[in-house]
């Protein structure tokens, strides 16, 4: 019998807070999307339903990387990319654009932290 996987906690507790950051992040954009284009009143209105979207696909992303799918990382990765080229279209600024990257990254790294029970070869 193949042994069960484990995941240690500061990947379950980063997986948690990618769950609720990216619910806020869609109910934002779906109850609260004037605030957003308030914000950035130059922003086009597809965008705000583009980033919607994300939100939903990073959701996605996260379940399937609690799910022990690489699919999810990689998903994150391409999410991030489009988010990048998207904020920097409508004129946000560089340290919030990178903050998407960095996200990436720390899950990358929190990843690859542990011993015995390291996320990143766990994942199918």
């Amino acid at each position: 019998m193949a042994e069960a996987k484990r995941r240690h906690g500061c990947l379950t507790a980063w997986l948690i807070l990618m769950l609720v950051a990216n619910s806020l992040g869609f109910l934002i954009y779906l109850l609260g999307g004037e605030l957003v284009s308030d914000a950035y009143p130059d922003a086009p209105a597809w965008v705000f339903t583009v980033m919607m979207i994300f939100s939903l696909f990073n959701l996605i992303c996260t379940v399937a990387l609690f799910q022990w799918k690489k699919w999810g990382f990689w998903g994150f990765c391409a999410s991030s990319v489009v988010g990048l080229l998207i904020n920097l279209s409508i004129g946000v600024g560089i340290g919030s654009t990178i903050f998407g990257l960095i996200g990436v990254a720390l899950l990358y790294g929190v990843l690859q932290i542990g011993k015995d029970n390291k996320g990143w070869p766990q994942l199918d």
